[in-house]
């Protein structure tokens, strides 16, 4: 008898289901039909969903002047090899959009053919650096060594970063050895001291990005030594990369910063990184600034740092 109603149950199951699934299929007239976009994107409209670029369409977009369009189309064919579109993107590296030499350089640096080779895209680009008579052009050129991410263009930036005449090529240069992770022999060290802040501020950036130095022990001193430097923001670009360093022999020039540097944001660095070093010596310190800043963001920064030492 129990069997009976287990059958009895299972089968109104069954007949449920079917109803329901002939309900739905009668709801579905409009359903994608098997094949094309409608099949794998349903009804997303066919202008939003993703495509592979072909070759022809780089050509065309590259040649547009359209930044949205260039990123999107050089994005959709990372996988496209296409000899004709390198001499059509090749000209990007040099564009005004930041974001576009940058995709630019992302798209190049992907081909097995076209780029590498003796005369080809990247060999040009190294004498671009190195000799155009446009400083814009070697400062682009140095950025797309740097996306280029391959080593010739440590030795080219390192070049440009300590002889080129120009501030902005030196900017460059400076990133894109951040870029390269490698300090350039020591080229970047050598910019700590370079005559324009904002050259000194793209080493100690670049800096940051770098695992290993030359030199470990004079870069953390060189850096040190920009505690005192006339930039606030080259101080403080300073002490935070002492701090993300965990630079402790440097406690006492950031305990000075901490104390009297007339820049707000250079003292909340400085007590930022002082509790960051745990060093007791900044003990007292830290307690005088906590009491008397006339910062309140200084003072709140002080008790923190206090807490972690």
């Amino acid at each position: 008898m129990g069997s009976m109603k287990l059958r009895a149950a299972s089968l109104g199951a069954v007949i449920a289901c079917a109803a329901l699934m002939a309900g739905g299929d009668a709801k579905s007239d409009d359903a994608p039909q098997p094949g094309g976009v409608a099949a794998v994107y349903g009804h997303v409209s066919p202008d939003q969903v993703e495509f592979l670029s072909t070759g022809a369409h780089i050509v065309s977009v590259a040649s547009s002047g359209a930044p949205m369009a260039i990123w999107e189309t050089l994005e959709h064919g990372e996988k496209v090899e296409c000899l004709e579109c390198i001499p059509a993107v090749e000209p990007l590296l040099y564009d005004t959009n930041a974001r576009t030499r940058e995709i630019s350089a992302w798209w190049l640096r992907r081909r097995i053919f076209g780029v590498f080779g003796p005369g080809e895209v990247y060999e040009r680009t190294l004498g671009t650096l190195k000799s155009d008579p446009s400083p814009a052009r070697r400062a682009y050129a140095a950025y797309a060594l740097g996306e280029f991410l391959i080593s010739p263009g440590i030795d080219a930036c390192a070049t440009a970063l300590k002889s080129d005449a120009d501030a902005n090529v030196r900017v460059a240069a400076a990133s894109a050895l951040g870029r390269l992770n490698d300090d350039g022999n020591g080229a970047l060290l050598l910019a700590l001291k370079d005559g324009e802040a904002r050259v000194r501020v793209a080493a100690i950036t670049a800096a940051g990005r770098i695992g290993t130095f030359t030199d470990a022990k004079a870069f953390v001193a060189g850096v040190a030594g920009l505690t005192g430097d006339g930039s606030a923001l080259v101080r403080r670009r300073a002490v935070e990369l002492l701090d993300a360093m965990r630079a402790k022999d440097s406690v006492a020039a950031v305990i000075a910063l901490a104390k009297s540097d007339g820049d707000d944001d250079v003292r909340i660095a400085a007590c930022h990184a002082l509790g960051a070093f745990q060093d007791k010596s900044a003990e007292a310190t830290l307690e005088a600034i906590a009491q008397n800043d006339p910062n309140g963001l200084v003072r709140d920064m002080a008790l923190i740092a206090l807490r972690r030492l």
